[in-house]
């Protein structure tokens, strides 16, 4: 029998594996307690092996700041314009204004609610006939689920544009049987507290050679020269992650497949609570050739099918009874940071921000907050 409490119920939290401290004990034992160590080059391989291709991985403080040394990598410089996926939390374009370059927002598709191919090739040419072609193409892959990895790279390839892969919420995610954090010219991962697996605050830049791995190892740690002094020719950057956190970042590796596998429990948990709703969407695969670690679960409310309820009304219900939930991001091209930025397409993201709703989805939720998620559910007519 249940013993039902009233704790907070998170949308994502921090789920340790057990073998962390191990990991951050030889680190102190050894007193490799610098952005440099075993635990550093130990996760990067773990990575590397992970992703099951020939490709290169550097760990990073921050998805950000992997993103930021992408775009550097990839040449971006003042005045370029990066071609950015609207429906993203904003770490995915800030970098683009770090470096003085102008973003240009596209909209979403309703299958995988990522960039959309049709408004992407006409914001390419459109750039293209007023002499601003892009430099860079930000994908993103929304909660988990990979963006249509084929059409984008057949256009990438066509207008001879990089792709950077934000592949900050995918990671476990895959799209016809290939890992998400490879199919990016460079790719970015996250391990902040909320994701899949974390390192308390960290990321990755994923790239497809050695050569570049080590460039963005050398921008990452101040670019300082090879010389006996500290000599510098060109900026850098405080990015490297430490030893500690890559030691959280180990021993979370060895349950990520756990990790991924509740969190798909928890989708098929929300299944089954709203497989006979036609009020209710929820975010599911478009077919077998994608397969989405559903970091986040998340549904659309169609308020003319459920007498004018709307995801703020169950949000509020759900924060009244302790359970958080969160609303999609709100698109870039709609925050008043980025009002002046170009946009493409039509408004597909912003109707997915105004329906839609994030649901607890943690890997480590139990059954008594199930219990209490059902109940708040059903509580709301669903």
């Amino acid at each position: 029998m249940l013993t039902i409490s009233n704790s907070k119920i998170w949308l994502s939290s921090p789920h340790m594996g057990g073998e962390e401290q191990k990991y951050i004990k030889e680190a102190f034992d050894t007193n490799w307690v610098a952005p440099l160590g075993p635990n550093v080059a130990g996760f990067e391989q773990d990575l590397e092996k992970y992703l099951l291709e020939d490709v290169f991985v550097g760990a990073l403080s921050s998805g950000t700041a992997a993103l930021h040394l992408g775009l550097i990598l990839l040449g971006v410089k003042a005045g370029d314009e990066v071609i950015c996926q609207s429906m993203t939390f904003s770490a995915s374009a800030n970098p683009i204004s770090y470096l003085g370059a102008t973003p240009i927002f596209v909209d979403s598709e309703l299958e995988t609610w990522n960039i959309c191919p049709n408004a992407l090739e006409e914001a390419i040419k459109s750039r293209i006939l007023i002499g601003k072609k892009p430099k860079v193409i930000i994908a993103v892959h929304l909660y988990g689920m990979p963006f249509k990895v084929d059409e984008i790279r057949q256009i990438a390839n066509q207008y001879e544009i990089p792709i950077l892969e934000d592949s900050a919420e995918a990671l476990g995610s895959s799209y016809k049987g290939n890992k998400c954090g490879t199919f990016g010219d460079i790719s970015v991962l996250s391990f902040n507290g909320n994701k899949i697996i974390t390192t308390s605050g960290g990321g990755a830049i994923v790239t497809k050679t050695k050569e570049m791995k080590e460039r963005a190892i050398f921008l990452a740690t101040q670019a300082r020269d090879n010389a006996p002094h500290y000599q510098h020719s060109e900026i850098g950057y405080n990015y490297r992650m430490s030893n500690i956190c890559a030691g959280i970042g180990r021993g979370q590796m060895e349950v990520l497949d756990e990790h991924v596998s509740k969190r798909r429990e928890m989708h098929n948990f929300y299944e089954q609570i709203f497989s006979s709703r036609e009020e209710i969407n929820l975010f599911s695969e478009p077919s077998h050739d994608y397969f989405s670690n559903h970091w986040l679960s998340a549904i659309t409310i169609d308020s003319k099918k459920s007498s004018h309820k709307t995801r703020e009304d169950l949000r509020l219900l759900l924060d009244n009874e302790n359970i958080e939930s969160r609303p999609l991001w709100k698109p870039m091209h709609l925050q008043p940071i980025f009002s002046q930025a170009p946009y493409y397409g039509g408004n597909i993201s912003e109707q997915l921000f105004e329906n839609g709703l994030c649901l607890p989805s943690g890997s480590n939720l139990t059954e008594e907050d199930r219990y209490r998620i059902k109940n708040c559910l059903e509580s709301f007519g669903f």
